[in-house]
């Protein structure tokens, strides 16, 4: 039987992979679905805790437009600056978002400046909000992972571990494969899969665990204000890190072969945990909100 993708030893295959639906005849990418779905909760998910605690569920409406156009283009940016040779020689491209090249930590980053400009000319207090809309962002990096996989993209390293996803090399953008997947390439009747480790998998579980850790654990204990929106900083930067060191198709620092989301990964795992250790050990430098 050929296959398009299976989860070898755990019995999941799915022999015809597709990335997309026809609508009257208009093709809407998965990817692109899930993204909105994830949107859509996400903001429900922080309007409602903007509502518990007196912000107002209106704030989060007025501003999520703008978080996402600019995270959208950030991301964008963030991807061409570290892949310019791919683009250096046909700058359009950086225009035609149907090809792909959204890196999150450019979404992230963009969406926090926005948040904190936003604030300013909203007289609103930034790590309040910052402690609502991380949840919105959780809920999103969680569903846009499963965008990856039905892309075949955002994979790691070749593992023979329980979780071990084989595709079928065909299907897979070339530029994801390196030179130890091309060394361990099987070949079942004829067809050849590579077999690598799901890093969406491993992210959005990591992510889906650090947002429930948040809803249900360390929300009900803050000290401060802006312990939620550090605590994911932490959390994230932890998974990331280690997570990263799995992917094949890690944006690089010019010259190296340091991964550029492993080195951002570890500085906001640091800044989240030296914050909170100064926030609870001298909670004078936040001002907690009044319940």
């Amino acid at each position: 039987m050929v296959y398009d993708l299976s989860f070898v030893n755990l019995g999941i295959t799915i022999e015809h992979m597709v990335d997309h639906i026809d609508v009257f005849g208009f093709r809407i990418a998965y990817y692109g679905i899930i993204i909105g779905i994830g949107m859509i909760l996400g903001t429900m998910l922080a309007a409602g805790d903007a509502k518990k605690r007196g912000l107002g569920e209106d704030s989060v409406y007025d501003f999520i437009i703008y978080g996402i156009l600019f995270g959208v283009a950030g991301a964008r940016l963030y991807y061409v600056f570290f892949s310019w040779d791919a683009y250096r020689d046909d700058p359009v491209q950086i225009l035609n978002l149907r090809a792909g090249g959204l890196a999150i930590y450019g979404g992230v980053i963009a969406g926090v400046l926005t948040l904190y400009v936003w604030c300013r000319l909203k007289k609103k207090r930034f790590l309040d909000m910052a402690d609502s809309l991380i949840l919105s962002l959780l809920v999103g990096q969680i569903l846009g992972r499963w965008g990856n996989f039905f892309n075949c993209e955002a994979f790691g390293r070749y593992t023979e571990s329980l979780f071990a996803m084989r595709i079928r090399k065909a299907v897979v953008n070339p530029i994801m494969i390196d030179e130890e997947l091309l060394s361990h390439v099987i070949v079942e009747n004829g067809t050849e899969y590579i077999q690598v480790h799901p890093t969406f998998l491993y992210e959005s579980t990591w992510n889906l665990c650090l947002l429930l850790l948040i809803l249900f654990v360390f929300r009900k204990r803050k000290k401060f204000t802006g312990e939620m929106f550090f605590t994911y900083l932490a959390g994230y930067g932890l998974g990331r890190m280690i997570i990263e060191g799995l992917r094949t198709d890690s944006l690089l620092v010019s010259g190296t072969q340091i991964a550029v989301s492993q080195l951002l990964a570890g500085a906001c795992f640091v800044t989240g945990i030296l914050v909170i250790a100064a926030g609870r050990k001298r909670g004078y430098l936040f001002r907690q909100e009044e319940n």
